[in-house]
């Protein structure tokens, strides 16, 4: 079993349950509101044992929660795992704007050296 305590294997869990459109469309109608398995799964092109499986992958990410009262299943986005997501992109995204910067500054350094060679300097 996963060792879903290691934020290594959470956020694994998370890209990819995140990795398939119909997952993605699903989390897309819950952002709206909590939905019956029925209900997430009416648009769908595919059978409720399918839509099933898809649900348990985006439950056992942490990205949904499920919830049965008598017959009905409902189900509800859970933010968290997409949060912290979206911190690891946004901590490497702050990475490559670094490596961007000094790639420009390293560029512009260059661009002077070459134009002052040209003056005969």
């Amino acid at each position: 079993m996963l060792n879903y305590s290691d934020p290594h294997v959470a956020l694994d869990a998370t890209f990819q349950a995140l990795a398939d459109t119909t997952r993605r469309t699903m989390l897309a109608q819950l952002a709206r509101g909590p939905l019956s398995v029925t209900e997430l799964a009416r648009p769908l092109a595919m059978s409720l044992p399918a839509v099933m499986q898809h649900l348990s992958v985006l439950e056992q990410a942490g990205l949904v929660r499920t919830e049965k009262v008598g017959r009905v299943r409902t189900c509800t986005m859970a933010p968290k795992a997409l949060s912290e997501a979206e911190q690891w992109i946004n901590a490497r995204r702050a990475e490559w704007e670094g490596h961007f910067d000094r790639l420009g500054e390293y560029l512009e350094t260059m661009k002077k050296e070459a134009a002052s060679d040209g003056n005969g300097n």
